[in-house]
């Protein structure tokens, strides 16, 4: 069974694996080297981090088919590290963060991604498409007409290419977009930006390089600051790419095997001279969309990226940027959720709102993780609200005996504490409360701190209480941290009083 599932990841889907990973490949190395720029880092650390980190991401990632490389969201993060002590500081960085990736792995943290909503991984898409979009904008201003018609031209042929019987089901139409628009500008000579424009490819191979710093304490205060937001963001933008492939090819992944391989596939790139990176959300799209869906293309965008920069430099730099602009764009338009819009009026206002904080903050910050935090933030306190309405406290008199019985249903915790304690009458003269627990649950120690208020509040005005039908999980938090029951600490709470 297990022999099957390895031989359909490489072996499934050849041709549309290989034709994915060579688009993807292209669509790569303008990114690649524009991410290194902002880094303020040589084009070749970024390409050669591309290629590292997809080959081994394709060989022990937990989502197959899913591209991971070099991005912008951990270029941003490294600017001030490479500034302020450069790119050897850098590549220690990119080791440490891969470290922590692997430990976050083993320590199962990729299981976090089932605390994220589904209204916060709708608003982390639509703002990812918005700065996709944005991106391509310093391509499109300034320029002449030839570039927007070259761009034009390349949407025109992603999206009517494969309306053509036979063969446009055949080839994937970025890359035909890509081929296409590439001959005309090198035919008629037009003076528009390229890839070659970009920076200078690299010559060579890469090489194993271990980073020229001092192995001292020095050094890791330095570099930890940069690899813990380094691996929480690659972390975050992973499972959540991956989370959005798995919905796009309707399979499952395995979130902490991903954790490590993006992990073990930092630690490669810092050691052949790349910097940190995680997987792409628009380059995983352009994947699927092109057909895409093995381990085989990771590998074959990785691997081809590496070839065409070192041995077919001179063609790749005749690349016009226009092209790549259409393609990006059909990813913003592709990874947009446009039915978010739609539900707009059809769900919660707090699901509503969940999603466009996440898409603010993303937006206005550049950070995915602040983006995403807010997002599960904002999602946990609604949750609390609107679990704690769910809690209420009903009572009858027993007349036979004198006692009041209260009825206690729902969830007790933090948020519905204090409304637990208003809900009793401590004036009322009666011998004896029985509390009834048997349709409630007590969740922590603000839950039981707030039963301790009551029960002890009761005994001082004389009554005796009964505390009845307790499950077995609320009367163990109850026993552990309930003091109502023990004399010597509620001495202690009164202070003596």
């Amino acid at each position: 069974m297990l022999l099957l599932s390895k031989k359909q990841d490489w072996l499934g889907n050849i041709r549309g694996d290989v034709l994915a990973g060579t688009v993807v490949a292209l669509a790569l190395i303008p990114e690649a080297i524009a991410f290194s720029i902002i880094a303020g880092v040589d084009p070749k650390v970024g390409l050669y981090a591309s290629f590292c980190i997809a080959f081994i991401t394709a060989l022990i990632g937990g989502r197959p088919g899913m591209i991971s490389a070099a991005t912008g969201a951990m270029a941003l993060l490294m600017v001030t590290l490479v500034k302020d002590h450069g790119l050897q500081y850098l590549l220690a960085a990119t080791l440490l963060t891969g470290l922590l990736q692997v430990i976050s792995g083993y320590l199962k943290l990729g299981s976090l991604m089932s605390f994220v909503s589904r209204s916060v991984v709708t608003g982390f898409v639509n703002a990812l498409a918005i700065l996709i979009f944005m991106a391509q904008l310093p391509e499109l201003t300034n320029v002449s007409w030839h570039v927007y018609a070259m761009t034009v031209a390349g949407l025109g042929f992603i999206y009517l290419f494969p309306y053509i019987p036979f063969i446009g089901k055949i080839l994937p139409s970025p890359l035909v977009c890509i081929v296409v628009l590439t001959g005309v500008s090198m035919y008629l000579q037009l003076d528009i930006r390229t890839v070659g424009d970009m920076g200078e490819l690299p010559d060579t191979l890469p090489i194993f390089l271990w980073p020229e710093v001092p192995l001292t304490w020095e050094t890791l205060k330095i570099i930890l600051p940069y690899s813990i937001p380094l691996a929480v963001v690659g972390l975050l933008e992973s499972l959540m790419t991956a989370t959005i492939v798995d919905d796009l090819t309707d399979t499952d992944s395995d979130k902490n095997r991903e954790c490590k391989a993006q992990g073990i596939a930092n630690v490669g790139a810092g050691l052949l001279g790349g910097m940190a990176g995680c997987a792409m959300i628009g380059q995983s799209i352009i994947n699927v969309k092109s057909g895409g869906r093995g381990r085989l293309s990771t590998m074959v965008a990785g691997v081809f990226l590496l070839i065409m920069v070192v041995f077919l430099d001179q063609w790749i730099k005749q690349i016009p940027m226009a092209a790549l602009v259409a393609v990006m764009i059909m990813v913003s338009i592709g990874t947009f959720s446009w039915e978010s819009i739609i539900h707009l009026k059809q769900h919660p206002l707090s699901a509503n709102l969940i999603m466009l904080v996440t898409v603010t903050v993303v937006v206005w910050t550049h950070n995915l993780a602040l983006g995403v935090f807010a997002g599960v933030l904002l999602a946990a306190l609604f949750f609390a609200n609107k679990i704690s309405h769910f809690m209420y406290v009903g009572s009858v008199m027993d007349e036979v005996t004198g006692t009041r019985i209260y009825h206690v249903h729902g969830q007790v915790f933090f948020n519905s504490a204090d409304r637990f304690i208003s809900s009793f009458d401590f004036k009322e003269a009666v011998d004896k409360v029985t509390i009834d627990l048997t349709h409630a649950h007590f969740w922590d120690i603000s839950a039981v701190s707030a039963l301790d208020k009551v029960v002890i509040k009761f005994r001082r005005e004389g009554a005796d209480v009964e505390l009845i039908g307790q499950n077995e999980a609320s009367s163990t938090i109850i026993d552990r941290f309930g003091i109502h029951d023990n004399p010597e600490e509620i001495e202690k709470v009164m202070g003596g009083h």
